[in-house]
């Protein structure tokens, strides 16, 4: 493995690693799985943002219909506030435009993390559980690469679940 850590970087560099150049096959793992929590809270976000704008238009769509000059309730920052549907309706169409930037930006640095996932996924030749034969893809795995403890988790394939 040592003959491989050319390409990383000096030693200061590494990210938690202090003996050896290149990160061990827990670190590896640890740092995917990482990665993958953190696309998975992105999507969560922009799932919870979608439905927020979903609300605003089923509220914009509803008020559209309505008197201008009725009354109707905001709540703002938790506390529910009387105002009238012209004053409300500019509110909540510049708040539902802010939201779907936010979506647009969430989607954006989402797609930046499922490219950066692939990447590091083929430097380290990491294989998910559900992606096919998982012994069958341990024993080619193996021999193409350096084997540190001879387990299916070696630095050249490592099998995340």
């Amino acid at each position: 493995m040592a003959a491989n850590s050319s390409n990383t970087g000096s030693k200061s560099s590494s990210s938690t690693g202090g003996k050896q150049s290149g990160p061990s096959a827990e670190q590896v793992v640890a740092t995917f799985q990482k990665m993958r929590q953190e696309q998975r809270n992105l999507a969560s976000k922009a799932a919870e943002m979608e439905m927020e704008m979903n609300e605003h238009s089923l509220v914009i769509e509803t008020l559209k219909d309505v008197d201008a000059s009725r009354k109707c309730f905001r709540l703002v920052g938790g506390v529910l506030v009387e105002r009238t549907v012209k004053e409300v309706l500019p509110a909540l169409e510049n708040h539902k435009e802010q939201i779907s930037k936010i979506i647009e930006s969430l989607n954006t640095k989402m797609q930046s993390k499922g490219r950066e996932l692939t990447e590091y996924r083929e430097r380290y030749n990491i294989r998910l559980v559900g992606e096919g034969e998982g012994e069958a893809q341990n024993q080619s795995a193996a021999p193409s690469g350096d084997s540190e403890g001879g387990g299916s988790k070696s630095a050249a394939g490592v099998l995340v679940s």
